[in-house]
């Protein structure tokens, strides 16, 4: 037999047995097993940002528990199981993918993309936004309803429209920011900037949440680097003027 297939028979029966015996999985619901769920895609997210690949399997490990937990309570409630959840998916593939499963020609991963959208619509969704959830991050919300948008013609015709945009939005904001206005239009116009600069991200193919968590890491590392060259030097932060602050700072750029 397949490995593949004798791995997550084995898993389905270890699920089977833990759910009828294990006093904690017993307890389970969709509900108290939800924030463990964004948990461990977050652990997942990590272990890609850091490109640790033997911790990207394990983390795959601890999601696919989770979805034939998922699958095990569904079929408690008669609603679904994991043979009815692998059958939608599967039909969903073959029905979006006609460029692979029929007529349809696509030559790049755009044309994918662009057919994938018209699919949707055509299954009954009102918009091609619907499937973008609500409580994603905003940063990635932002980008996902922008790339829902190019998939059905409505976007930017080249980079340089985009980065215009962008120059228009700091213009604006810099108005709001010399007149004193509100605080909400200032928001606002933070907002547009904000959306104008992720616009861009997508025409020099960069995924501005990656980015920005790269950035963020990166000054994690150097803030604390300068924090035990200080405490080397028997210093504290707070004790210290910026300009010597700064002088580690550089330190610590030409380490990396």
């Amino acid at each position: 037999m397949d490995q593949r297939i004798t791995e997550f028979k084995r898993l389905l029966d270890i699920m089977d047995e833990l759910r009828a015996k294990c006093p904690w999985d017993k307890e389970q619901t969709f509900e108290s097993l939800r924030h463990l769920t964004i948990e461990e895609t977050y652990e997942l997210s990590d272990a890609i940002i850091e490109k640790n690949l033997e911790e990207v399997g394990k983390e795959l490990g601890d999601l696919m528990l989770h979805i034939v937990f998922y699958a095990k309570l569904g079929e408690e409630t008669g609603k679904f199981e994991i043979a009815s959840v692998l059958r939608g998916i599967n039909e969903k593939l073959i029905r979006r993918h006609p460029h692979i499963f029929g007529n349809v020609k696509a030559v790049t991963s755009n044309d994918v993309k662009d057919n994938w959208e018209r699919i949707k619509l055509d299954e009954g969704r009102s918009s091609v936004l619907e499937g973008v959830p609500m409580s994603l991050p905003a940063m990635v919300k932002a980008y996902r309803i922008q790339d829902k948008a190019r998939g059905v013609g409505f976007d930017w015709e080249n980079m340089e429209q985009v980065w215009a945009k962008v120059e228009e939005e700091i213009g604006e904001l810099k108005y709001e920011l010399a007149n004193e206005n509100t605080p909400e239009k200032r928001e606002d116009e933070f907002g547009d900037l904000l959306f104008a600069l992720i616009n861009y991200s997508r025409f020099i193919d960069v995924n501005p949440e990656t980015a920005l968590e790269r950035t963020n890491r990166k000054f994690i590392r150097r803030f604390k680097f300068l924090e035990q060259e200080a405490a080397n030097k028997g210093q504290k932060l707070h004790e210290m003027t910026l300009a010597e602050m700064d002088e580690m700072w550089n330190k610590a750029k030409e380490q990396e």
